[in-house]
């Protein structure tokens, strides 16, 4: 007898992302602003971006190396949209 999962995992993690989305809409629309604010939307941003890369690319389960080139890639990104808004403030 096997028993089936209630959500499928590709499912959940759709929802997750959907519910992450949700959240940075939200934070976006209320108006607030603020370097915590913004590290808080980034890090959202980094780890939606790693869940696509793990689960809807297909890499979760591939050599290091190639999780970490990707990885790497949005940190810099992240970290320089970051540094734009930091710099801004001065």
């Amino acid at each position: 007898m096997s028993t089936k999962p209630l959500i499928r995992p590709c499912t959940l993690i759709w929802l997750v992302l959907l519910a992450l989305t949700g959240l940075t809409y939200f934070v976006g629309k209320s108006g607030v602003t603020g370097m915590a604010v913004v590290s808080f939307v980034l890090l959202t941003t980094l780890f939606k971006s790693q869940m696509v890369v793990d689960y809807f690319m297909g890499l979760k389960h591939v050599r290091p190396f190639w999780r970490g080139l990707l990885f790497g890639y949005l940190l810099l990104v992240c970290s320089m949209i970051g540094l734009a808004y930091y710099l801004s403030l001065a």
